[in-house]
């Protein structure tokens, strides 16, 4: 799983403050980065908040948006990540 190498820092070494304004996804990570927008409502939730999204919703979710199934696999380490990314600022508030 993706740690930073410094806390507060992404594995290129930037801070949140390093980003500033829009930004952009690169093109190579859109697919993966529509897939995870899409997926915004199928959280799983506890007592605690959400832990995690609902994987078993991935490859409908994937479909109504035109993502075929033979692309997932390769995106899913790319959700995993974003999932991750959620879950610690989700922690934060």
């Amino acid at each position: 799983m993706y740690q930073p190498a410094i806390k507060g820092q992404d594995a290129f070494g930037f801070s949140a403050d390093d980003y500033s304004g829009d930004l952009e996804v690169w093109p190579d990570n859109w697919p993966a980065f529509r897939l995870f927008n899409a997926l915004s409502t199928q959280w799983r939730t506890g007592a605690c908040g959400a832990t995690g999204l609902d994987y078993t919703s991935i490859r409908d979710v994937a479909s109504f948006i035109g993502i075929k199934k033979k692309q997932i696999p390769e995106m899913f380490p790319d959700l995993q990540i974003m999932e991750a990314e959620a879950l610690a600022v989700m922690a934060e508030a």
